[in-house]
């Protein structure tokens, strides 16, 4: 849908792309599969899906429009109502996510344009959702190399350059260099940032760089031999920013320090974290010895122990020490859950592989191992599982 296609609905979206209310004559009206109408307009200022950009939404006559494509060349609204053909209705876009899309794709055309004329690079993928964009490009950047283009973006905003759009005859279009995913000789919409970029697009933009506001990269991954980047434009670029602003001041008032201090309280509040599971790691180790010590092997020469709370690497090696301590038995580490308890059991002469199927079956369990070591999760009961165990 880069290129012009003729419709019998006047793009009201290509005259203005700031036109929000417009009238408009109902020229036909379908019933869709799906129970609703798709109504079609002799003008329209809603921009249909295409180009890696949803289509706008709003209203004729108060009727909710949730959608709006091009098939067959025709431009169709979709509603849960019926027009008759041959009314007036008034149409109602959702102005502030129109604009808000427009500050993204605009933003999107100024970063590609940047990113092809100083490497090289072209966007291979774009897709303008409700709440993000992403663009692929067909190398990588480094860390500096996105910083850089982060840079210039911004400052071709605050440029304040005319954003035009027009259909350049099949002589000039020849002798033009635009961006384009597709190899178009004729009726082809060119988006022109003076200076900046040119490009096929059939998709409505801000007039000027300077209605984006603010160009912000916030991630970017490899991706396919190039990259993709997660950028936010304007609208969602402020609210991004403020919700991270917000989240710094509950973390500095949390840890009564100033936002600038914000990094440094993060990090010590990690650091005696980190410190505090060690020792805590230790002292469960040095209560595990103890018990161990302590315990006595029941009649069938098997311990067992039942914690309401220990690190999976205690357990483990808690079980495998105590299976020194009964030759003879098992030694079975139980961890309470919400539903049960998770186990690991080792022995030193029992085979435990049959008996963990066994146990499973009767204690609503899952897991497995080998014959020397099994664990999982049970669903049962202290209880239970110490009946279980005195019969083994």
């Amino acid at each position: 849908m880069i290129g012009k296609t003729q419709t019998a609905t006047q793009k009201l979206y290509e005259i203005d792309s700031e036109l929000y209310e417009f009238e408009a004559r109902v020229i036909a009206c379908e019933q869709t599969e799906q129970g609703g109408y798709a109504i079609e307009l002799d003008r329209t200022a809603f921009f249909p899906e295409g180009g890696g950009q949803y289509a706008d939404r709003g209203t004729l006559d108060g009727v909710d429009v949730h959608d709006v494509q091009i098939k067959d060349d025709r431009i169709w609204h979709y509603t849960a109502t019926s027009f008759d053909v041959g009314m007036t209705v008034v149409g109602q876009l959702d102005a502030e996510e129109r604009f808000v899309r427009m500050q993204n794709h605009s933003g999107e055309h100024i970063l590609s344009g940047i990113a092809h004329a100083k490497w090289g690079l072209e966007n291979v993928g774009f897709h303008l959702g409700d709440r993000e964009m992403t663009m692929d490009f067909n190398g990588e950047l480094t860390e500096e190399q996105l910083c850089e283009l982060e840079l210039a973006a911004n400052r071709a905003v605050w440029a304040n350059t005319a954003i035009y759009a027009d259909y350049p005859d099949a002589k000039t279009l020849a002798a033009l260099s635009y961006r384009s995913k597709l190899d178009l000789v004729d009726n082809v919409r060119i988006v022109t940032i003076e200076g900046v970029d040119a490009c096929a697009c059939c998709a409505p933009h801000v007039k000027r760089t300077g209605e984006i506001g603010l160009i912000k990269i916030v991630s970017a991954i490899h991706h396919k031999g190039g990259m993709r980047l997660w950028v936010l434009c304007g609208g969602w670029s402020l609210a991004d920013y403020t919700s991270k602003h917000e989240d710094i001041l509950t973390i500095t008032r949390k840890q009564s320090v100033k936002p600038w201090q914000a990094v440094e309280a993060v990090d010590k509040l990690t650091d005696d974290l980190l410190a505090t599971r060690a020792a805590l790691s230790a002292a469960r180790r040095e209560l595990s010895e103890a018990k161990l010590t302590a315990a006595i092997p029941d009649e069938q020469g098997n311990l067992l122990f039942f914690e309401q709370e220990m690190d999976a690497n205690v357990q483990r090696a808690m079980a495998d020490r105590g299976a020194d301590r009964v030759t003879d038995g098992i030694c079975g580490v139980f961890c309470a859950t919400d539903s049960g308890y998770r186990y690991v059991c080792v022995s030193r002469s029992k085979p435990l592989r049959a008996l963990g199927k066994e146990m499973n079956a009767q204690l609503s369990g899952r897991g497995g191992g080998s014959d020397a070591m099994i664990q999982g999760t049970l669903g049962a009961t202290k209880e239970q599982i110490e009946s279980f165990f005195s019969q083994h």
